[in-house]
């Protein structure tokens, strides 16, 4: 007798919609992760903060809420700012 494999049950995400909480927990992990990875470009660029804020033309307390994570209220010109200067682009796409 062969055991089937797969899943049993619902998925996270059909969990997280169940709950209404998707929409919003989407969006909280895609602002972490842009996060992150401006982060990262900084560090492998070896650019400051302070470089970072100057090249963007803004304060380093608006760079500090730009790269933190749990901060999701960041207008969207202002992340394709940062991946510019950074020499990076950003993308979104709807699935």
């Amino acid at each position: 007798m062969s055991k089937q494999k797969g899943r049993i049950g619902s998925s996270f995400e059909d969990f997280l919609k169940e709950e209404g909480t998707h929409q919003e927990s989407t969006a909280i992990a895609v602002k972490r992760v842009l996060a992150w990875q401006l982060k990262q470009a900084m560090e492998t660029q070896q650019m400051s903060k302070n470089q970072m804020a100057k090249a963007m033309k803004t304060s380093r307390s608006q760079l500090d809420r730009i790269l933190d994570p749990a901060n999701e209220n960041i207008q969207l010109d202002t992340l394709i700012n940062a991946a510019r200067v950074l020499g990076r682009e950003l993308r979104i796409e709807l699935v």
